[in-house]
């Protein structure tokens, strides 16, 4: 055990519980020091009985002796819950936002313009613990806390730390590039389909080599473009795919959609940062 004090982990959902068994996994804290609220009773119960950890329905209860506070609650009803908190949050509490669109600025707003507030953008596939997570520290975090955070996230997968400004583009690159990469996947087992694979191995072949290509890249350090040249000849087979992709518009569709998700991002903050004017 490495992370000291309590733990309130506000909103049980998926993401809330791929933190709450990696940091487990990971040993960063026991089960008695963490306590999650949502609001169905069977969904607690499933959580307590899986992880050991206490639930409640009451996030007043959860926060009120928490030193560190999750919030992963929809965007929408953020400002509701932290309006219902914000009387009993500890002053040097940590506290973490993984709600898309809500600023540090927005949750200082209603805790204190001196809480000790971190924005994290983890991915879905913090559910396997395997999440790209960007995190954006707020004026009064010190670098004691961040490396908390750091740990926190780290039990899910990788951690980047980037300015505030950075998080649409975090969510257009890694936060919706699951889905991106899932497409990706089911066109290439569609294709192996095409050519005579049965299905079962055609879409096995495919999240296989999806997931060693990243694994080989994460690894080695090297410019991808310096790995899809390895696996290209002269006259081979590798560089008729590639020019059919390059034919296609692959890099600039993929281009677009970062774009695209990084502006849908942007509007989505904005419109949430007047409603709660």
């Amino acid at each position: 055990m490495t992370l000291k004090g309590n733990l309130a982990l506000i909103g049980a959902g998926n993401m809330g519980e791929a933190l709450l068994r990696g940091i487990l996994h990971a040993q960063e804290m026991q089960a008695n020091q963490m306590m999650a609220t949502g609001p169905r009773l069977e969904r607690l119960s499933g959580l307590a009985e899986r992880y050991q950890i206490r639930t409640t329905q009451d996030n007043v209860e959860a926060v009120t002796d928490a030193d560190i506070i999750i919030l992963a609650v929809k965007p929408q009803i953020m400002q509701e819950v932290l309006l219902g908190i914000a009387p009993h949050v500890k002053s040097n509490a940590l506290v973490i936002s993984v709600a898309a669109g809500v600023t540090i600025g927005t949750i200082e707003s209603v805790l204190g313009v001196e809480a000790h507030v971190c924005r994290a953008m983890p991915n879905t596939p913090a559910i396997v613990g395997a999440a790209a997570t960007a995190l954006a520290v707020g004026a009064h975090v010190s670098v004691e806390e961040v490396e908390v955070v750091k740990k926190i996230f780290t039990a899910i997968g990788s951690v980047s730390v980037v300015s505030e400004s950075l998080l649409d583009a975090v969510t257009g690159l890694s936060g919706s590039g699951p889905a991106y990469v899932f497409m990706i996947i089911e066109a290439l087992s569609d294709a192996g389909v095409k050519v005579g694979l049965p299905r079962y191995e055609a879409q096995k072949l495919a999240a296989q080599t999806v997931l060693g290509s990243a694994q080989l890249l994460i690894e080695t350090g090297e410019h991808p473009g310096v790995l899809k040249d390895r696996v290209t000849s002269p006259g081979g087979t590798a560089i008729a795919g590639l020019h059919t992709l390059e034919e296609g518009g692959l890099r600039t569709t993929l281009i677009n959609a970062v774009v695209a998700a990084t502006e849908r991002s942007h509007d989505l903050g904005k419109r949430l940062s007047h409603s709660d004017e």
